[in-house]
């Protein structure tokens, strides 16, 4: 998953923009020739963005997220990122059993609110 992609997700179940983003592994990639710069946030600086800011984009696109999670503050749901792919599903189609096995596994790269609290699954259901 690239940085980029945060500018454009919401949550899908709050519609809550921007989420915050935790990442475990990266890898370095070869960057585009064309490197557009994100509009509203941007999450390798982890700032929003306006017009006067200025961001260098270049060490951006030639990172690849390669597993971490996607959080929501307004309604405690997350969303695991395993293999460079944000798995941000309902949660009716979320598998308990993945998603406690992640939870298990990052552990200590988690926060505690998540750990214990997060929806649809945490370490205590």
């Amino acid at each position: 998953m690239k940085y980029r992609l945060m500018d454009l997700l919401a949550c899908p179940i709050c519609k809550k923009f921007p989420l915050e983003l935790k990442v475990f592994r990266e890898s370095e990639i070869q960057p585009p020739q064309k490197i557009n710069r994100c509009e509203l946030y941007c999450a390798y600086h982890n700032i929003e963005l306006s017009s006067n800011v200025s961001t260098e984009c270049l060490k951006c696109y030639s990172i690849e997220i390669r597993d971490g999670i996607i959080i929501c503050s307004n309604c405690g749901r997350w969303y695991p990122i395993e293999e460079e792919i944000p798995r941000m599903l309902p949660d009716e189609l979320r598998n308990k059993n993945e998603d406690t096995q992640f939870l298990a596994k990052w552990r200590t790269r988690i926060p505690e609110k998540i750990l214990l609290e997060g929806k649809p699954y945490s370490m205590k259901n």
